[in-house]
Order: C-alpha cells, then sequence, then structure tokens
C-alpha cells in the first residue's frame, strides 16, 4: 500500500472526506483527521465491512497557542455544530494543550508539543500514526511508519513517555473483537 492507495481507502469513508473538507474550509491552524477512523476504514475495505464498521469517534488534532480551555472549548463547539448532521462522534482535541491535563488524567508524563504532528507520533499504535489533512492542491498525508502495518492489519505497540500497557491492550482487544482478521503484537515487545 502506499500514499495513494491509503488516501483513496481512508476517503472511501464519506465522514473521513467531510470532515477533512470542513477543517480545510474553516482554516482552523494545522488540522488533521488523525488515527482509528482512517485505518479502521481501510481495514473495512479490506475485509469487505462498511466504510464506517466499528469505528466508535473521528479524531481531530489541531495546533493553537492559546492553551486556554476557553479557546479549545470554543472550537469544540464550533466543530461540534459543524459536524452535527454527520451522526458521528467528533472528537477535538488542541494538540497545544495535551500536556496541560494528560499527566493528571493518565498518570504518565507529556511534554509540551510544537505541532500535531508531534500528537500524531504518541499514539499507542505504530499502524495508528496516521493523519490527512486537506490542502489547497489535494492532501497532505502523514505516516510516519509508513502503511505496511496498516496494509497487513498489524497493531504493534508504539513505546514512549506516554505508552500504557493496559490501554494498550484494552485498546487491541476491543479492535480484535471487531476485526478479528488483525495481528496483535504483545505490548511486551514495546
Amino acid at each position: 500500500m502506499n500514499q495513494s492507495d491509503f488516501l483513496a481507502a481512508a476517503l472511501r469513508n464519506p465522514v473521513n472526506t467531510a470532515i477533512s473538507d470542513q477543517l480545510f474550509h474553516l482554516r482552523l491552524p494545522d488540522a488533521w483527521i488523525v488515527a482509528g477512523c482512517l485505518v479502521q476504514t481501510v481495514w473495512n475495505g479490506l475485509t469487505n465491512r462498511a466504510p464506517d464498521y466499528g469505528i466508535s469517534d473521528y479524531d481531530v488534532f489541531y495546533f493553537d497557542p492559546d492553551t486556554s480551555w476557553q479557546a479549545e472549548d470554543a472550537v469544540i463547539r464550533q466543530l461540534q455544530s459543524q459536524f452535527a448532521n454527520l451522526g458521528v462522534k467528533v472528537e477535538v482535541r488542541n494538540q497545544a494543550r495535551v500536556h496541560l491535563w494528560y499527566p493528571q488524567k493518565h498518570g504518565l508524563p507529556y511534554p509540551a508539543l510544537a505541532s500535531s504532528i508531534e500528537g500524531i507520533d504518541r499514539f499507542l499504535t505504530k499502524n495508528t500514526k496516521v493523519g490527512i489533512r486537506r490542502t489547497q492542491d489535494g492532501h497532505d498525508i502523514y505516516a510516519p511508519d509508513g502503511f505496511d502495518d496498516i496494509a497487513g492489519m498489524i497493531v504493534r505497540p508504539n513505546p514512549g513517555l506516554n505508552f500504557s500497557k493496559a490501554n494498550y491492550e484494552a485498546k487491541a482487544a476491543r479492535w480484535k473483537r471487531l476485526w478479528p482478521e488483525i495481528t496483535v503484537l504483545l505490548a511486551d515487545a514495546a
């Protein structure tokens, strides 16, 4: 699977397309649709399931140096209103402020980030370290680990400061129930 194949497969889910298009028009700073909603759409295509099968939410990252809760809440409310017609749960997070709440919520360190892609780099699994955003000329795709694990339906731990074996195992178990075709590598492999 190459970049073009991945993008075509991810955008076969009309929700991914709608969110990507809307983020482009809103001009939210450093905004990406990321992670599971992209990968799981690809898995659904590989396994002949409906494009939105098993997707619990659609994650949007953006990066705004205003780290106040009020600013993020305003963006969350705006996007909830914009995406209400999609009938799905959209999770919106300003990556500039994750370090302010993550350690308290999860009990793990989370240094300040400088961009949304740094947030993508911290996902629990390597296969979900992906993001797309629409541009004037098409789409940008961020996938530092490539597409082999996505195409091979392999779930691999992504070790790092905020890696949690328990969270990884819970996420992988949920995915395995929904997509029994996936191969889950042990968290100890991290």
